[in-house]
């Protein structure tokens, strides 16, 4: 977009300080926009020397009283005085752009010299004092005649504003007749010639000079500027008499030697010719008188002139010599603005050599900057290749995803497989529990050691972790004084032999004295203990709202398969989190149901139990008045009570599971649901599950797509080793189809197994196949933990 033109204003002015800083003022509170420029157009003499005079700051004088020295001297000085002025009016415009136009004022009209100036430079705006045309003419009419000029003969293109005494009037005729009005609209003479308002301009001016009858001046301290028009008269008036006088000889010789008169023989003509001579004689002696008459007055004028351009004389040189003064105290200062100049040019030629340092320096680092943005797009040339190559890992850790996603379906599909398979063969009517040897046992527990013995929330109790056969077991010791009979114990071993199911504690063996029965070692303790008492990071980083889920439906599916027990229903009757045991892969499973309940048929206390512990797997809280506050619950105090150590739970899977617990809440109010049934429950409650598979799988989507955002900080089960229960370095492919950790695995065939540490079945081979899928899996989860991504 180009520069915008500043509209320039046209300001004349003369030589009078006091007219010209007031026209200017008047301009710069008219115009203050930044887009308006003052343009000074300065009226000053073309020279200030004639053939005939010298015009000094004091006046007009003959060029005959002033040397060539002293009248070269006075038009320097004012040439300097007009450099000055000049320069106060600029600094007077202050931030207004301010340029000068010298017009140098010639014999001709001023008013014809600013319609030329008017044309020439097509000026669309000029103001102008009134009397600034009373200075050319040195009339009041004149300046009024000449105002009106311009104002009549100006293009149409021009706006002409006129001032006087700094307010702006306007030229006006009506009927013939001219006027002069101000800005407030009052006249200075409604009717009148321009003779009449030369008068209204100046109202104290006065007609200073001297008639030709004037004998002697008068002595006021403006005597010379009151008749210097006088004295310019009489001097012109001399010059031409000069030119014009004529001798006496050629008086006397027309007086006595006319063409008319001619000498008469008779004496009658002598006579008349001396009458008529003499009549001559009289007429000349009347006009010598005359001329003596007109002599006196002009000696007397002649004295007054030579005494007024005396006195001037004698004021120019005084005024001379104190400007000579004046010259040398300005020599002076000058000198000591050389001095200071000096000084000025030796501290820039200091900071000259500062500067050439500073170049020195900027061209260093211009080519240290050049050097850098090599290396800059060198980074970037290696970044982009980077980025390719991340992309394909991105691609890489995709396929892995997919891999994983597969071997994670495999290792649930065996370990259901598993189970099932182990149930079915525990349920097999040729199957029978093993009965262990009160030496076994006693091997077992180290002598049921108190190192050995199992605590729940920091209590001891009666159960004991063992080894038998290399395997991990849980020895539960009855007390053989007040607890069961033989009868009773052999009954209990008799039906807990009878019930196999993947989510119920399997019974392996018993032994008759002590009385004691062997079950399954569940890794990560009772439900209880994970959500009440453990360390808040171990909590969070376990027991997130997907395995809740899990854990909820694994508990409904063997509440289900208890109250589904032929040839009657199995009531549990003291379900809580403390009879909930988890493995090492938080599979949940239900213990220490009560087998003289066998054939109760009353269900309500398990609804009433699994809702209650659906709450706390939801909230996190174990109190009396959980359920009593949860049958008040709407969906928005739901979401308030949600257990934020879980993680961030689905909203709507969080109310389906709620109102799933308030419906089994219910069973023991009111009349009985017909319809509500464990096996009922379960198939709704797998719906909730499978709606948080497809939220999981979703977000692990979301994660692979967005290929840089951090995983969740829970440890996939798959990378952690079923037997060391960490997360593997190197794991290897076992027969059973679990990877393993290479170390655990040659341990576990060191000390004689050749069974499955998952399943307990015999392997068909020992060969161990490195899973590199896997492991660059674990290698990539440990690089996202330890490097925050940009």
């Amino acid at each position: 977009m180009g520069t915008q033109v500043a509209e320039k204003v046209y300001v004349a002015i003369g030589t009078d300080q006091q007219e010209g800083f007031s026209t200017l003022e008047w301009a710069l509170r008219k115009w203050s926009s930044p887009s308006i420029s003052i343009v000074i157009l300065f009226l000053h003499a073309a020279n200030n020397t004639s053939k005939d005079y010298v015009y000094t700051p004091l006046g007009k004088l003959p060029a005959n009283y002033m040397s060539d020295e002293r009248s070269e001297g006075i038009r320097k000085m004012k040439e300097e005085e007009n450099d000055k002025l000049l320069s106060r009016y600029k600094a007077f415009c202050g931030k207004v752009k301010a340029e000068v136009l010298k017009i140098e004022k010639c014999n001709e009209p001023l008013q014809k010299l600013l319609l030329e100036v008017i044309s020439r430079f097509r000026i669309t705006k000029l103001v102008m004092e009134i009397t600034l045309m009373k200075s050319s003419s040195g009339k009041s009419h004149g300046a009024l005649s000449g105002s009106f000029q311009i104002h009549h003969r100006k293009p149409e293109f021009c706006q002409l504003f006129i001032l006087s005494e700094g307010k702006l009037v306007f030229l006006r005729e009506e009927n013939s007749e001219g006027f002069i009005e101000d800005d407030q609209g009052d006249r200075a003479n409604g009717k009148g010639t321009l003779g009449d308002w030369s008068g209204q301009i100046k109202p104290n001016e006065k007609n200073l000079c001297p008639t030709a009858s004037s004998s002697m001046p008068s002595r006021s301290p403006d005597q010379w500027e009151n008749n210097v028009e006088e004295i310019e008269s009489y001097f012109h008036q001399l010059i031409s008499l000069n030119s014009d006088e004529v001798g006496p000889e050629a008086e006397n010789e027309t007086l006595w030697n006319g063409p008319d008169v001619q000498e008469s023989k008779s004496a009658g003509d002598t006579v008349e010719m001396l009458r008529i001579k003499i009549g001559r004689a009289r007429d000349v002696t009347e006009s010598k008188k005359k001329e003596a008459k007109a002599n006196v007055e002009r000696n007397a004028r002649a004295e007054w002139a030579i005494c007024l351009c005396t006195r001037r004389s004698e004021e120019l040189e005084a005024r001379i010599d104190e400007e000579i003064a004046t010259r040398v105290d300005l020599k002076k200062e000058l000198d000591n603005a050389e001095e200071e100049v000096c000084e000025v040019l030796n501290e820039f030629e200091g900071k000259k050599g500062k500067l050439s340092s500073m170049l020195e320096l900027q061209r260093e680092l211009s080519n240290r900057l050049q050097q850098s943005s090599l290396a800059k797009y060198s980074v970037e040339a290696e970044l982009d290749k980077a980025v390719t190559k991340r992309a394909e890992m991105l691609r890489e850790i995709e396929e892995w995803r997919r891999q994983r996603d597969v071997l994670q379906r495999r290792i649930e599909f065996c370990k259901e497989k598993d189970a099932i398979g182990m149930a079915n063969r525990l349920t097999d009517s040729s199957f029978e529990c093993k009965e262990f040897t009160a030496e076994e046992i006693r091997v077992a527990t180290d002598n049921f050691s108190e190192r050995l013995r199992l605590k729940s929330a920091g209590d001891s109790t009666n159960v004991y972790r063992g080894k038998l056969n290399h395997t991990a077991v849980a020895i539960k010791l009855y007390d053989s004084e007040n607890g069961l009979s033989h009868e009773d114990f052999q009954a209990e071993v008799k039906v807990l032999s009878q019930i196999r199911h993947p989510h119920l504690v399997s019974m392996i063996g018993f032994c008759s004295e002590p009385k004691c029965i062997v079950f399954e070692y569940m890794h990560n303790g009772c439900l209880r203990d994970a959500l009440f008492y453990a360390p808040r990071s171990s909590r969070d980083s376990n027991l997130n709202w997907h395995a809740r889920v899990q854990m909820a439906a694994q508990v409904c599916s063997g509440l289900a398969f208890l109250h589904s027990a032929r040839p009657r229903p199995i009531a549990h009757g003291n379900l809580n989190p403390s009879k909930i045991l988890l493995d090492r892969n938080l599979v949940a499973k239900i213990y220490g149901f009560r087998t003289s309940w066998y054939y109760l048929p009353n269900m309500e206390s398990d609804f009433w139990a699994f809702g209650n512990l659906v709450l706390q797997l939801l909230t996190g809280r174990n109190w009396a008045g959980l359920v009593d506050e949860a049958i008040v619950m709407d969906r928005a105090h739901i979401v308030k009570v949600l257990d934020d150590g879980a993680g961030k739970w689905p909203v709507d899977l969080a109310v389906g599971l709620a109102g799933i617990a308030l419906r089994c809440l219910s069973a023991n109010d009111g009349p009985p649901d017909t319809e509500l049934s464990m096996a009922t429950v379960k198939r709704e409650i797998d719906l909730v599950r499978k709606k948080a598979e497809e939220i999981m799988a979703g977000r692990e989507h979301e994660a692979a797509a967005e290929g840089g955002e951090e995983e969740d900080s829970d440890v996939p089960r798959v990378f952690i080793c079923p037997i060391f229960q960490d997360v593997m370095k190197n794991p290897h492919l076992a027969a059973d189809g679990f990877s393993y950790e290479l170390e655990a695995m040659e341990e576990w065939f060191r000390t004689g197994h050749d069974t499955s540490p998952m399943t307990n079945l015999k392997l068909n081979h020992k060969l161990l196949i490195s899973n590199h899928a896997l492991r660059s899996l674990i290698h990539d989860w440990h690089n996202k933990r330890s490097i925050p991504l940009s």
